[in-house]
C-alpha cells in the first residue's frame, strides 16, 4: 500500500460522492449525443476523471507528486469501485430503492 489512509479514505469519499451524483454525470454526457456512442461510458469517464483530478490535486496540496505505484493503487480502487459507479449511472434510483450505501463492491458480484 503506498497511498495514505487518508488519501485512501479522500478518494473513497470522493467515489461516494460522485456516485450519490451520477445522474447529474449522465446528464451532462447526455448533451454530448450524437457525438459520443455511450452515454453511460462518457459518464464513467467524467467520474472517474474527476475524481483522478481529486487525487492529484490531493497529492499536489500535500506538496508531494505520485509516484506510478500511487497511480497504479489509484487505478486499482477505481476498478474495484468501477462496478457501483457504472452501476449508479445506469440506475441511479436503484441505489437509493435499495438502501445501498455507495461502497466498496465484492469481485464476485462484477
Amino acid at each position: 500500500m503506498v497511498i495514505s489512509k487518508e488519501n485512501k479514505e479522500f478518494i473513497d469519499s470522493l467515489i461516494d460522492y460522485y456516485i450519490s451524483e451520477s445522474e447529474s454525470y449522465r446528464q451532462i454526457a447526455e448533451n454530448f449525443v450524437p457525438e459520443v456512442e455511450s452515454v453511460s461510458d462518457t459518464a464513467f469517464g467524467i467520474i472517474t476523471g474527476c475524481v483522478y483530478s481529486g487525487f492529484l490535486q490531493a497529492y499536489q496540496n500535500q506538496q508531494l507528486t505520485p509516484g506510478l505505484e500511487d497511480v497504479s493503487e489509484f487505478n486499482k480502487i477505481i476498478k474495484e469501485r468501477a462496478p457501483l459507479i457504472k452501476k449508479s449511472i445506469l440506475e441511479p434510483k436503484s441505489l437509493e430503492k435499495n438502501d445501498e450505501k455507495p461502497s466498496k463492491v465484492e469481485k464476485d458480484s462484477e
